[in-house]
């Protein structure tokens, strides 16, 4: 054998051995530590008609739990530490507590109740001066909804199902609304405006994201969304692996939409596989800034 094929056949040797430990980190990564590491977002967004007494206000960003006991509850109570400690103004949860069932076998919605009061257990820790709001998901909906609810209501969690309250400091206000699930034919944005004065500056709570088409035609400011997952595993320059439907146009981070702001959270849970790569759990602290600061 000559020194040549020698060294070739060690290089060989290396490189495969290399590749097969690269691969077994990245699973590990994938699997492991990335999806129990949630991230801080921190994001300012710029809005036209909020009032100059809210410039400054914190939203803090909840996404897309999907608890389950073996694998999202240790992201669901790291995610609800670190909001603990952020001290925000107002918390907002965008849906998807809970994982629906794959078939409607007893066992399997027992399971799906269990998990909803583990998960309405965890975010109990919650606390903000102008509360805790949540809109519910499309596995919330296909799963037990009124469970869902009484859970999250037992807990402090106020839930908006098509409806919009104010949110009020020193004699000025702006509405932070929610619509039902999308998916579930459940979201009515006329109703969840209703008694909304229509000169002033509203946030949007829905579940699902490319629900933006559709309220960009309304006068909301700000859409706050999740059901993406970003993904959960995305390549570089290819993007995700897979989006849900209503969660492929715009799957994660800021977009603007004529005078629609819209935020995607990328959800702290898994969905199919317990599985995120190149996309962490994340933790989304926004703080709102008013466009009539530059009027005084």
């Amino acid at each position: 054998m000559t020194q040549t094929s020698s060294s070739r056949r060690r290089f060989l040797k290396l490189a495969y051995g290399a590749a097969a430990a690269g691969t077994i980190a990245v699973g590990a990564d994938a699997t492991i530590f990335e999806p129990n590491r949630p991230r801080l977002v921190r994001q300012e967004i710029l809005l036209r008609r909020l009032p100059l007494v809210f410039d400054g206000l914190t939203i803090l960003q909840l996404s897309d739990f999907h608890y389950d006991a073996h694998f999202s509850a240790a992201p669901v109570a790291a995610a609800v530490r670190m909001a603990t400690d952020l001290k925000p103004d107002l918390v907002v949860l965008t849906g998807d507590f809970v994982t629906s069932p794959a078939f409607n076998r007893p066992s399997m919605i027992r399971r799906s109740e269990a998990d909803i009061e583990l998960c309405a257990d965890v975010l109990r820790g919650l606390k903000a001066p102008f509360g805790v709001w949540a809109v519910l998901g499309n596995h919330d909906v296909f799963s037990e909804p009124q469970h869902v609810l009484s859970a999250l209501r037992r807990t402090g969690i106020q839930v908006l199902r098509n409806g919009a309250v104010p949110i009020e400091r020193d004699g000025q206000r702006f509405w932070l609304s929610g619509v039902g699930d999308v998916l579930a034919g459940d979201a009515d944005l006329d109703r969840a405006l209703r008694g909304v004065v229509s000169d002033e500056a509203v946030v949007l709570l829905a579940h699902e994201p490319d629900f933006a088409d559709h309220s960009v035609h309304y006068n909301i400011d700000l859409q706050l969304s999740g059901h993406s997952h970003g993904g959960q595993v995305r390549f570089p320059l290819l993007g995700a692996v897979y989006l849900p439907h209503l969660g492929r146009k715009y799957p994660k981070g800021l977009r603007q939409l004529g005078q629609l702001m819209l935020y995607t959270n990328v959800g702290i849970g898994t969905l199919f596989v317990p599985v995120r790569w190149n996309c962490p759990p994340e933790v989304t602290l926004i703080t709102l800034r008013s466009l009539q600061l530059g009027t005084k």
